[in-house]
């Protein structure tokens, strides 16, 4: 007698494979999340060195693409909830947030591959029960990703698609104008690549943005004949070395109050010739010691960065309105004190790569207005660059000046946004 047939049990199913790749992104934008470190050095840190180049690739791409299009993400995420205002879990909101990236921005992965890793984060992060949710909502993302050309944007629509805090954005357009206003979103979601104002590049100069080079250069020019110099917050050291490559009489003090940034300032010196004639030390700047008077001091202090979201987009998450008016006093208090330490006749370059006045025109209102301190318009020094053979002769010099001082603007200029003046001591 045969015995009746037993129905086949059903294997569980396999869990889709992670890429590498997608895991370490999402343990980096994990660690971002949590405030435990910056996407900078996180993607040039160890839990990067198995992956290939390829998957460093796609790593680095998935990491700076979510922060820089976050806001925009969670916006269109929001809208394909069955309750919007839900507040979801970080590790479901993270693997939402790189499917959606994949999706919307990146062609070459196919909409399979995006949707069902993400679906497995959100697994392998514990929260079973939202991966139902997850796959629902990439997949009716997918669906809807065409969207109807733009004639006019108001500001709170492009800072929205653009992923940018609307109240920054609202500033910028007060500051700037609403045109200019876009371009500087547009261009803080594209990855930063390195303009053509120099006529030399590379060699004895450092890799450093353009617009940290054309402060530097700005602040040599100012003082070409200086014999001592400091650079009161000089990591990670890049405009020290300019400096002293265009300095060649010049000793130079370099000094910064994170001892961990001028250990590795020191590091990256030792690769150039002329950085022997550079001093590092670890300093507040506010309280120097000694009582050394300098011919050119270069202040380029610590600010918000809102003129360098597109190297580091985490910024926009972080910074809160309240924010500036700490940073602008810290701000008074290195430039006050710098300036004391400031030779008669000689030269201070103050900067920023802040887009905000609040950091940048008026601390310079706040702490010279109404001493001798005399003002030097910028826009002498810039031609006297591009009369040396130091800037391209094709060089939109003009348009870099705003009220006698340097200000550069991303999508407008090809570097991030900075702002400089240049001061000089009575004699």
């Amino acid at each position: 007698m045969k015995r009746p047939t037993q129905p086949e049990k059903t294997r569980p199913k396999a869990p889709a494979k992670i890429s590498p790749a997608r895991r370490a992104a999402f343990e980096i934008l994990t660690l971002v999340g949590e405030g435990k470190g910056h996407s900078d050095e996180l993607l040039h840190s160890a839990r990067m060195e198995p992956l290939s180049p390829e998957d460093r690739n796609l790593a680095t791409a998935l990491v700076m693409g979510v922060l820089r299009w976050q806001i925009a993400l969670d916006a269109q995420i929001r809208g394909l909830l069955q309750r919007p205002e839900q507040r979801l879990a970080h590790p479901v909101a993270l693997a939402l947030r790189m499917g959606a990236f994949q999706l919307l921005h990146l062609d070459r992965i196919p909409p399979h591959a995006a949707l069902s890793e993400s679906v497995e984060l959100c697994r392998a992060a514990g929260e079973m029960h939202a991966t139902g949710m997850v796959n629902a909502v990439l997949r009716k993302l997918a669906a809807s990703k065409n969207s109807p050309p733009r004639i006019f944007e108001s500001v709170a629509r492009f800072s929205e698609r653009l992923a940018h805090p609307q109240w920054l954005v609202e500033r910028w357009a007060t500051a700037y104008g609403h045109e200019a206003a876009l371009q500087i979103c547009e261009a803080d979601q594209r990855e930063p690549v390195a303009g053509k104002w120099f006529c030399e590049n590379g060699g004895a100069l450092p890799q450093i943005d353009d617009g940290s080079r054309l402060v530097a250069e700005l602040a040599a020019a100012a003082a070409p004949d200086a014999k001592n110099v400091w650079d009161c917050c000089a990591a990670p050291g890049g405009k020290a070395l300019v400096l002293a490559h265009r300095l060649s009489e010049a000793q130079i003090t370099a000094t910064d109050i994170s001892a961990k940034r001028m250990a590795q300032t020191g590091v990256r010196l030792r690769r150039y010739d002329s950085a022997g004639r550079i001093h590092c030390a670890v300093a507040d700047a506010v309280a120097m010691p000694g009582e050394e008077k300098f011919d050119l001091i270069l202040c380029d202090v610590p600010c918000s960065g809102t003129g360098t979201l597109a190297r580091n987009p985490e910024i926009r998450h972080r910074l809160k309105p309240e924010e500036l008016s700490r940073q602008a006093a810290r701000q008074r208090a290195i430039l006050g004190a710098a300036l004391k330490r400031l030779a008669p006749g000689g030269r201070l370059v103050y900067s920023t790569c802040s887009l905000e006045p609040e950091e940048c025109e008026q601390v310079v209102e706040q702490v010279v207005g109404g001493t001798n301190i005399r003002r030097v318009p910028v826009g002498d020094l810039l031609e006297r660059l591009a009369a040396s053979g130091v800037l391209n002769s094709d060089a939109n010099l003009r348009s870099v000046v705003r009220e006698g001082n340097l200000r550069t603007l991303p999508g407008i200029h090809p570097c991030d946004g900075f702002f400089a003046t240049v001061l000089e001591a009575e004699i």
